[in-house]
């Protein structure tokens, strides 16, 4: 009941996961990133589980494709589950079980591989794939475009409800952590309108947590 993209900025080194679902709070189960490491998404009846044994593996020196097949040896239900992960050197891996929800459907690019389960139909990784690599800003932008591509593309085979966009940077904390974690109308919309929010502010406050001196003023109270 998911589709996504992961990925990786190969100017920046950011890593990130852009995923949307017809279930509640999608992002904060199956989207998984570690500076320096790797991204992962963990999806289809989601074992949340599978995101950090992934996130070990390549840790560890594993490629994508060695870290998706190391954590899917140690899963007792391998057929029920949807993995998707690229690495530090852009290089991605893939695993969707045979007993995967609907029509389900993957695809990989360069920096960026993408997956869902009951799609509308099979072209939709594609189309996300597509439009990463087409467009032009910053990872963020590159993950909500490809979002938008996806739902154009026709999405889920229902309406979705939740969305989430995980990028992280150098820091051991997320650059960028945005969520909707339900909504009756279109969360990638929600995500979309929060990230053009956000950012314009994020690198600040990336200097707000290393040297609150140098950060900028917003303007609240005490805050000058």
């Amino acid at each position: 009941m998911t589709f996504s993209i992961v990925a990786r900025c190969p100017d920046t080194g950011r890593f990130g996961v852009a995923i949307s679902s017809s279930s509640p709070a999608v992002a904060a189960r199956c989207a998984f990133a570690q500076s320096g490491i790797g991204a992962v998404a963990t999806q289809n009846v989601t074992n949340p589980a599978l995101g950090s044994a992934v996130l070990r593996h390549l840790a560890a020196g594993r490629s994508a494709k060695d870290a998706v097949a190391d954590a899917m040896a140690d899963e007792l239900f391998p057929a029920y589950r949807q993995l998707l992960a690229v690495d530090c050197s852009g290089t991605t891996g893939v695993h969707s079980g045979e007993n995967a929800l609907g029509l389900w459907a993957s695809a990989e690019g360069i920096d960026c591989v993408s997956g869902g389960n009951m799609l509308d139909n099979k072209g939709v990784p594609a189309a996300l794939i597509a439009s990463f690599e087409t467009t032009q800003g910053s990872l963020g932008d590159r993950l909500i475009a490809a979002m938008k591509a996806g739902l154009d593309a026709g999405g889920e085979a229902g309406p979705v409800h939740s969305a989430g966009l995980l990028i992280v940077d150098q820091q051991s904390w997320p650059y960028a952590e945005l969520r909707c974690d339900w909504s009756e109308n279109c969360p990638i919309t929600a995500i979309a309108h929060a990230w053009e929010v956000y950012k314009r502010q994020a690198d600040d406050y990336v200097t707000r947590a290393l040297n609150p001196i140098a950060a900028p003023s917003y303007g609240v109270p005490r805050d000058e």
